[in-house]
């Protein structure tokens, strides 16, 4: 019986360290993430409230959201949400070539 007690104590000891450890390296990579900044969300389509907004880090980004379902259903298909804010981006860029030196005057 003290044989059993020891043994949980030493397995609890080792799930322990092993998820403090897990712990410190998550929060070594959100301190890490860059910020993408998005003033959209990209599940939503809506406007982010800086006052009230969520954010999620994913691979090493953290991206804004307009609410926590919004966050979760990120969660389910995170390049899916990407690729597209990555095309928004693309299309708004291109439609402002060109169009700088009007604000030249």
């Amino acid at each position: 019986m003290k044989k059993i007690a020891v043994f949980t104590l030493i397995l609890l000891l080792i799930a322990g360290v092993a998820y403090a450890a897990e712990q410190a390296n998550t929060t070594e990579q959100v301190k890490n993430a860059e910020v993408v900044g998005n003033k959209i969300c990209p599940v939503s389509g809506e406007k982010i409230d800086e006052k009230i907004k969520e954010t999620y880090e994913y691979k090493g980004n953290i991206y804004n959201f307009c609410c926590p379902v919004c966050v979760e259903e990120f969660k389910e298909g995170p390049e899916k949400y990407i690729e597209k804010m990555e095309k928004e981006k693309a299309e708004e860029s291109k439609g402002h070539k060109g169009h700088e030196k009007h604000h030249l005057k």
